[in-house]
């Protein structure tokens, strides 16, 4: 067992060791399907702090030769695969963490020579026996090691994609470690699989890529992959009962990205997914906070933001806002530098996991509480002064609408609609918005539902206080554009709005009708705020 071939199941062994293992195996029986045929090549591309890794260390763990894989997977999903026995621990396993290379010098031509002059040792060591005559041409030993011992080869390259990000604006280096890449593993015989894992989808060069023989698993295209991409619902949803933790506080600070899944042969299925990190954390330290974004500074999202691209700002403040923004994903570059729109830009975002993609509305939106935190800190640092003053407003408006305060309401949203007047505003849709930003701190406690299926139509705006927040009232917002908040009240009363609040009012819950109207005449806001 050498330090990059074969290097063994410790790894495994310490994730299953952990307070919190979450059994994702299932992703040995789709490598299986697909390793020594023409689809051996897989790249699962997925947000800091998704598993990549541990999914690499078990990959590694089930094909290595020199692992009791029996052992080490015992009580596992992959297990009672009928391939299983029959496929494990066959294979040469080459184990790369590309990051670990780049970190002792960023130089592309260093860095791959450091790596193939490692890697030759490792197999000088385990094959004494085979003369590797050209030591610094990595392929050539490779073919020459499979010549004589006719065993094939499990790649598992972690932080694949490392370079694009460290060095984002050398596209030389880029292009370089791409073609060595290629060089490496494309139309191989002793590749029996190649398993990458990184942030971004492969670097694309024009309409070429040089890794095109790649099947790529993302975050705007899990396909059969969905399921490992984090944690499920129904796995979070366990871990709340096992460590006496709210299953609806959870789903409120971390539940939101959704991934369409095809594993299914019914049809596709729209998965919930969780950042592992955040739970994990959530659940050991019995206490709900924001932990996935402290593993990166709230200025790397900046960055991106801060980005002149037509129609970058409008999208943001909607986003803030609760809404959704539809996005073309498949011009983006796969880099951090090649942006030509704001949807190249918004589809990064999504990459990074700053965003949820909804490929079958093609809408992104910020998926939780707890990524939301991070939009508000990138907002409020300079820039974005008309936001931040709205989302900083957003108490007082959320208690003047408790208190009965109309007018404190209807200057409140006026205020609100003066920061996001650039957004197009002349209906209800954009007034619903405005309304929606400036209520961002009852995020905090409430439940937020536009459009909400009530009576005999829709409600425009329904807060609903969470189980852990029920002395709080719920609040039914009607919004009316050019026409009279007393309207709206109106409105709410004859359609039955209430009727959808049947079980919280039945339980002592307390509702506050609320009408909004705008005069596109007189340019001002009202309100009418009742207690049903």
């Amino acid at each position: 067992m050498g330090t990059y071939l074969n290097p063994g199941a410790v790894r495994l062994r310490d994730s299953r060791n952990s307070k919190i293992y979450v059994d994702k195996s299932a992703l040995i029986a789709y490598l299986n399907s697909v390793k020594e045929t023409e689809q051996r090549y897989v790249c699962v591309s997925r947000p800091r702090r998704f598993g990549k890794t541990m999914a690499a260390n078990m990959v590694c763990a089930y094909y290595d030769r020199t692992v009791d894989g029996a052992e080490a997977f015992a009580g596992l999903v992959a297990a009672r695969d009928p391939e299983f026995d029959q496929c494990r621990n066959r294979y040469d396993v080459i184990r790369l963490n590309m990051a670990d290379f780049l970190s002792r010098g960023r130089a592309v031509g260093e860095m791959l020579a450091r790596l193939t002059e490692r890697l030759v040792w490792d197999f000088e060591d385990d094959y004494p026996e085979v003369r590797l005559r050209e030591p610094d041409n990595l392929p050539a030993c490779l073919e020459r090691v499979y010549a004589q011992t006719r065993r094939r080869l499990v790649f598992v390259i972690d932080e694949w994609d490392c370079l694009m990000r460290e060095v984002a604006a050398d596209h030389e280096a880029q292009k370089a470690y791409l073609d060595w890449l290629r060089a490496l593993l494309k139309d191989k015989e002793y590749v029996a699989l190649a398993y990458m894992t990184g942030i971004l989808p492969i670097k694309k060069y024009g309409i070429h890529s040089a890794l095109n023989m790649f099947s790529e698993f993302s975050m705007t295209e899990p396909d059969v992959l969905a399921q490992s991409m984090g944690f499920t619902d129904g796995e979070v949803r366990a871990l709340c009962e096992r460590w006496g933790m709210s299953y609806e506080e959870t789903r409120a600070w971390y539940d939101g990205y959704r991934l369409l899944s095809t594993a299914d042969p019914a049809g596709p299925v729209a998965l919930e997914i969780y950042s592992p990190k955040s739970i994990v954390e959530a659940m050991t330290r019995h206490a709900f906070g924001n932990y996935w974004n402290k593993t990166e500074t709230y200025e790397a999202l900046k960055v991106y933001l801060d980005m002149n691209y037509d129609g970058l700002r409008d999208a943001v403040v909607a986003l803030l806002a609760g809404g959704r923004h539809r996005v073309n994903t498949s011009k983006f570059s796969n880099d951090m530098t090649t942006f030509s729109s704001a949807d190249d830009v918004l589809t990064l975002l999504v990459h990074l996991g700053y965003l949820a993609y909804d490929q079958q509305a093609s809408e992104v939106f910020i998926p939780n509480r707890e990524v939301a935190q991070e939009f508000v800190n990138s907002t409020d640092d300079g820039g974005w002064d008309e936001v931040a003053r709205a989302v900083r407003g957003s108490a007082a408006l959320l208690e003047a609408m408790v208190t009965g305060d109309a007018e404190a309401v209807a200057a409140g949203i006026a205020a609100a609609h003066q920061e996001t007047s650039h957004l197009t505003y002349n209906d209800e849709n954009a007034l619903a918005y405005t309304l929606s930003l400036g209520l961002y701190a009852a995020r905090q406690w409430y439940t937020i539902t536009r459009e909400l299926p009530a009576g005999k139509g829709f409600a425009d705006l329904v807060l609903v206080p969470r189980r852990a927040f029920a002395d709080r009232p719920a609040i039914v917002a009607e919004l009316k554009w050019d026409r009279d908040a007393q309207t709206a009240i109106a409105q709410i009363r004859a359609k039955n709005y209430p009727d959808a609040l049947a079980d919280w009012v039945s339980d002592g819950g307390r509702v506050i009708l609320v009408g909004v109207s705008y005069d596109k005449k007189t340019r001002e806001h009202s309100c009418v705020i009742e207690r049903l």
